[in-house]
């Protein structure tokens, strides 16, 4: 916990500062890749996956360790080559790992959430899922099981491996010649998160493309294909929280009002999209026809209401940074209270962002809790070892928080009739 929460620390800024350099140098170029709240949803799911990580909350159904132990059938000595190895074979096993995701309707709950924006860039990478309790994929590792590569070795090059497939998420980089032939470039893995007929469900390498060419699921981003971003069923929120499980409850609901038992228990493991035939003439859902014509998730907010949105991401940002880089201190059972409270943070922000006309409760209620918590205990997690002066800050913090929202929320309304009076005036002019 403590090593990925230092580890998380230093990629944390690193990551918000390329995010903001695209979007600078997108607006410089005139080629604006970046909405204001699509990245603040993306970096606010980046929050919630980095937060379920450091707090350890998922279980190894056959850990990588059981299969050294029992396959090893050498032990390659300590030197570049064990770290090649464990590369090579996170790459392999995350190629199979992705292509599952997009193959079998329960594996796409885990991914659903990275495919979510309908915009491509930097920000995307970080929609990592928080769905993934049970981890099941060990057994995909066993050729660096059989060369015998430590459990430690993988836990070192599973991070890197990670972060290494950031950098390909922008449109801003065209093809790169030769490195088309080997690694995953931003052309290919553009191809893999459109929703183009042509190009849907390819190139699901992560940072070697040879995967996709060995076993066919290669395809080449063309000029005359211009990549349409998203899923074709929409999201329609910007709250990573509820996209996070929103396949999941459909598949229930499915599964629940289909009549067929057959359909009841063979749903999960059917091909991506798949529905009972009952179901689906009772419940149709929202698809996209035709990608090319559709109209983007769009929700209003003023320059006012973007800049706390910006005041907003950098406080909550400094606030997970405060629980990475103080597990110890914080204590073994304050650490989830503290993540709870980031997933909450994450929830009413994100649900202020949808124009929910209740977020301003939930963001009154989750600070009331806060502003109790520091006053009882008399300071904020253990901040007065750092500072006196931290818990008072917060304090402040939760209570502006507050009534900002409350004051943009019932100004929503607002917005709302002069936006109903805009269009009943251009329909009238027409």
């Amino acid at each position: 916990m403590e090593t990925y929460g230092k580890i998380l620390l230093i990629a944390m800024p690193a990551f918000l500062l390329l995010v903001l350099f695209e979007k600078w140098y997108g607006w410089k170029k005139g080629f604006e890749t970046v909405n204001t709240l699509d990245m603040i949803s993306s970096l606010s799911s980046g929050v919630t996956n980095s937060t379920k990580d450091v707090l350890g909350i998922s279980i190894a159904i056959l850990s990588y360790g059981w299969f050294e132990k029992h396959l090893a059938i050498m032990h390659v000595q300590s030197s570049v080559w064990l770290y090649v190895i464990a590369f090579v074979s996170l790459d392999f096993a995350g190629y199979w790992v992705h292509r599952l995701a997009h193959t079998y309707n329960f594996f796409w709950n885990n991914h659903i959430v990275h495919h979510s924006s309908e915009e491509y860039n930097l920000a995307c990478a970080l929609r990592q899922s928080i769905s993934v309790i049970f981890r099941i994929y060990a057994f995909l590792l066993i050729p660096a099981a059989i060369f015998g590569v430590p459990s430690s070795v993988i836990a070192v090059v599973a991070p890197l491996h990670l972060f290494a497939q950031f950098w390909y998420h922008t449109r801003h980089i065209k093809n790169m010649g030769w490195l088309e032939y080997i690694i995953v470039t931003p052309s290919h893995h553009r191809v893999h998160h459109a929703i183009n007929p042509e190009y849907l469900d390819k190139n699901y390498g992560q940072i070697f493309i040879v995967w996709d060419k060995l076993f066919g699921t290669y395809v080449q981003e063309q000029e005359s294909i211009p990549a349409v971003y998203g899923i074709t069923r929409p999201v329609k929120t910007w709250n990573p929280i509820k996209i996070n499980f929103m396949h999941l409850w459909l598949l229930i609901q499915d599964a629940w009002h289909t009549k067929s038992w057959k359909d009841k228990c063979r749903i999960w493991l059917m091909p991506l999209g798949w529905r009972p035939e009952d179901v689906i003439e009772k419940y149709p859902m929202d698809k996209i026809k035709d990608v090319y014509h559709f109209e983007k998730y769009h929700t209003n907010a003023s320059p006012s209401m973007k800049l706390y949105l910006w005041i907003q991401l950098f406080c909550m940002l400094l606030l997970v940074s405060y629980l990475y880089g103080n597990i110890a201190s914080i204590g073994h059972s304050n650490i989830f209270i503290y993540g709870a409270f980031i997933f909450a943070q994450v929830y009413t922000l994100t649900e202020f962002m949808d124009r929910n006309k209740n977020a301003w409760k939930l963001e009154a209620i989750k600070n009331i809790l806060c502003i109790y918590w520091i006053l009882t205990k008399g300071d904020w997690f253990g901040s007065n070892q750092l500072s006196t002066i931290i818990a008072p800050i917060t304090l402040v913090y939760f209570v502006a928080s507050t009534v900002a929202v409350y004051y943009f929320s019932k100004n929503n309304s607002k917005d709302k009739i002069k936006e109903a009076a805009k269009t009943a005036k251009l329909f009238i002019q027409e």
